[in-house]
């Protein structure tokens, strides 16, 4: 919910967006309100994201909406990212959004940063307010051949650029193989950008995307190259989805990792739900699958629908048709209707011998970072 274009790196999986534009705060929630009275109408729940540091209109979108249509079935969500990383986040979410209960849907808002690098670098810091950061870096700033480096995920820091502690200083790698997406206002500045970072993070592709119409109001300059370090292995998703722990809340019923429930701000639970897992072609360049054709215990499968959403997700639709037998993902294309991103073919059958007369159980969560 704010002016955050996509990266296109999810393919069409991509979360529904609102520019949160025009005179009046009902101008700029009416679009939001209409999309969010479709969705809980059709059965469905709406995960609402924002910037955290441009909350205003986002927050009283949610609650005229959550209002108006007498529902606790929209959960507003704050994230405390940069644009470009936000903007990934809000797909990856919307990727998944399918195969999980809506409660681990919110729950992965708090959780995906902390599998990115996500950052920029940055001339100045003098107008840095969304970053802690120091007097001494403010008065560097003034200093000619001084620039920085600054980290909001998956730890918020600010630390002076210095060649030779580069790949020393990150605060978190990436599992290999990575990708980094990274756009800038002013391609004629990323010289030092280029020589250092991607040096330090070693990726197998790189992605220039254009720039962020909010980019420049998160890191308080214009001379700033902003980037995300991301994991493209295949089960990348898959961990950072198994590793949130949520238990069943006590008032609707839905999952939550955090307390109060995003959804109808219950401060208590009832017991441990194991987190569904999506199947193991959860990743970056494939369309996540349940193992072995089943679904997931404990998940609505939701077939492909016209616009869906992460950032604005609807999620658990319990109208859904059920899954077919087969696996979901063939040679005739991937789950959903949807076509894999550029250089990724179609999903192979599961491998492995059937698991006769018991049905297949997930493996044990794991975390997939270092």
């Amino acid at each position: 919910m704010a002016d955050i274009p996509s990266t296109g790196h999810v393919g069409e999986a991509g979360a529904r967006r609102f520019t949160m534009r025009g005179d009046g705060v009902g101008a700029r929630s009416a679009a939001f309100v209409a999309f969010a009275g479709q969705e809980v109408g059709a059965g469905r729940k709406v995960v609402a994201l924002y910037p955290a540091w441009q909350a205003s209109d986002a927050q009283r979108a949610v609650n005229f909406a959550r209002g108006s249509l007498r529902t606790d079935h929209i959960a507003g969500i704050g994230i405390d990212l940069s644009p470009l990383a936000l903007s990934l986040v809000a797909d990856q979410l919307a990727y998944l959004s399918p195969y999980l209960p809506p409660g681990v849907v919110a729950a992965l808002c708090e959780e995906l940063p902390k599998h990115l690098l996500a950052g920029a670098w940055l001339r100045t810091v003098s107008g840095l307010s969304t970053l802690p950061t120091s007097l001494r870096q403010h008065m560097g700033s003034y200093a000619p051949t001084v620039s920085f480096l600054a980290y909001c995920a998956p730890t918020a820091q600010v630390g002076r650029l210095r060649p030779a502690e580069v790949a020393a200083g990150l605060p978190f790698r990436p599992v290999q193989p990575v990708q980094l997406l990274y756009s800038t206002p002013d391609p004629g500045i990323t010289g030092v950008f280029d020589e250092h970072l991607p040096r330090a993070v070693q990726p197998v592709a790189t992605r220039l995307l254009p720039a962020q119409p909010l980019g420049s109001a998160y890191w308080g300059t214009a001379k700033y190259v902003e980037f995300v370090a991301l994991s493209a292995h295949p089960q990348a998703l898959a961990y950072a989805a198994g590793s949130v722990r949520a238990s069943a809340c006590s008032w609707c019923g839905e999952p939550m990792s955090a307390k109060p429930c995003p959804f109808c701000s219950a401060n208590s639970t009832t017991g441990s739900a194991q987190t569904p897992r999506p199947g193991p072609a959860a990743a970056h360049g494939a369309h996540p699958r349940p193992p072995n054709g089943h679904p997931v215990p404990g998940e609505n499968p939701v077939r492909h629908r016209d616009g869906r959403a992460g950032a604005t997700a609807p999620t658990g639709n319990p109208a859904a048709p059920a899954p077919p037998e087969h696996h979901p993902a063939t040679a005739a294309g991937p789950a959903n209707g949807h076509a894999p991103p550029p250089g990724h073919g179609p999903l192979a059958p599961p491998e492995g011998p059937a698991f006769p007369g018991r049905a297949p159980q997930p493996d044990p969560p794991r975390t997939y970072s270092r």
